[in-house]
């Protein structure tokens, strides 16, 4: 077996509206179609694939994650995340990773799950 890619990732929520709101205004994720589990939840897309499921109804504290850390996304650009962010009013960190062409935010969504945002920099 050879993996190719992940595939998406699953954050349990206490506000679904609220994340599903942050998912877009944050990152552009797209609320799109999802099975009639019987469960409430959403899966936002990216492109052509549901990256992040979110599950409403979430017992979870703003401190407490699970065994979940972070989540990591791509963006293209790095001042137009910058911006998207700013935008948002989302606070965020930045650093650049040592002896590799790549900068990285990071920031929280509403029930403390960690975003990492990787961008590529030119050589």
């Amino acid at each position: 077996m050879a993996l190719s890619r992940i595939d998406h990732v699953t954050i349990r929520v206490n506000d679904l509206a609220r994340s599903r709101a942050f998912y877009a205004e944050a990152l552009g994720l797209v609320d799109g179609a999802r099975p009639a589990f019987p469960f409430p939840g959403a899966w936002l897309w990216l492109d052509d694939r549901a990256v992040v499921h979110l599950v409403g109804g979430g017992e979870s504290s703003a401190d407490d994650t699970g065994a979940f850390d972070h989540v990591a996304f791509a963006p293209t650009d790095l001042e137009s995340t910058r911006a998207r962010l700013g935008k948002a009013g989302i606070v965020f960190r930045e650093t650049k990773v040592p002896g590799l062409p790549l900068h990285q935010l990071f920031f929280k969504d509403p029930d403390g799950v960690s975003i990492e945002l990787n961008v590529a920099l030119e050589k």
